[in-house]
C-alpha cells in the first residue's frame, strides 16, 4: 500500500512538472486574454470579444514579407500579407488593436485563431502600449517568423506590388487586403506614417490605374 502511494505521488509530480514546462501552449482557460491585431484582425474580427483598445507594440516593423496561400492567394499564386519583423530600432513600433477575450471564450477563440493563422503564424507574448496612456500590459500576437514555411522574405516594393495586384484567395483579393489595412491605419492612428504600408498602397493603386 505504501509502495503504491509512493508511486502515485511520484507520477503526480512528473505530470505536474510536464504541465508546467508546457504551460505556454495551454490556452488561458481560467482568465481573460488579450490578442493584438496588426493585419486583417484590425478590420476583419470574426470572434467574440469584450472590449478593444488602440495602441502599439515596440521593437518590430510591419512588413509584407509573408506569403498567403489560404486567404489572399493560392498555392500556385501566393499573395503577400504582413508579419512582424524584429528590429533594434528603439523608435520602431507597430500600431493595431488589442481585443479582450472573456475567459469563457478563450479556448474557442484560440482554436479559431490558430486555424485562421495556420499559414505560418505562431503565438507570442509581447508588451502592448495603449493609445489612451493607460498601463502597458502583456498580450498575445500571431506572427510569422523568418523560418516559417510561408515566409516570403524581403523584396522591392515594385515586385511586391505586382504580386499583390495579381493575387486572390478564399478571403478575397490581395489588393483589398492592402487597401483595407491602409484605410484602417489612417482611421485608428491618423498621425502615424506607416511608410512601408502606405508606399505599397500607392504602388498598387498606380499599377491598377495604368
Amino acid at each position: 500500500m505504501i509502495n503504491q502511494l509512493f508511486k502515485l505521488h511520484k507520477s503526480f509530480k512528473q505530470f505536474h512538472k510536464s504541465i508546467k514546462s508546457d504551460a505556454s501552449n495551454i490556452p488561458k482557460l481560467f482568465s481573460n486574454m488579450w490578442v493584438f491585431g496588426y493585419g486583417s484582425l484590425i478590420w476583419k474580427v470574426d470572434f467574440p470579444y469584450e472590449s478593444k483598445l488602440i495602441g502599439y507594440i515596440k521593437g518590430y516593423n510591419r512588413r509584407f514579407y509573408q506569403h498567403s496561400t489560404d486567404h489572399r492567394g493560392v498555392p500556385e499564386k501566393p499573395g503577400r500579407v504582413v508579419t512582424l519583423i524584429p528590429t533594434d530600432d528603439n523608435e520602431a513600433c507597430v500600431w493595431g488593436i488589442a481585443y479582450k477575450i472573456k475567459s469563457e471564450d478563450v479556448e474557442n477563440v484560440v482554436n479559431h485563431l490558430d486555424y485562421r493563422e495556420k499559414g505560418g503564424y505562431k503565438r507570442k507574448e509581447v508588451m502592448f502600449y495603449p493609445k489612451n496612456g493607460s498601463v502597458p500590459f502583456q498580450l498575445t500576437v500571431y506572427y510569422g517568423a523568418s523560418d516559417n514555411f510561408q515566409y516570403a522574405g524581403e523584396a522591392d516594393l515594385n515586385s511586391i506590388a505586382k504580386q499583390v495586384v495579381s493575387s486572390a484567395g478564399p478571403s478575397g483579393t490581395n489588393l483589398d487586403y492592402v487597401c483595407s489595412l491602409a484605410k484602417s491605419m489612417r482611421e485608428i492612428a491618423p498621425n502615424v506614417n506607416d511608410e512601408h504600408l502606405f508606399a505599397l498602397e500607392a504602388k498598387v493603386l498606380e499599377i491598377i490605374k495604368s
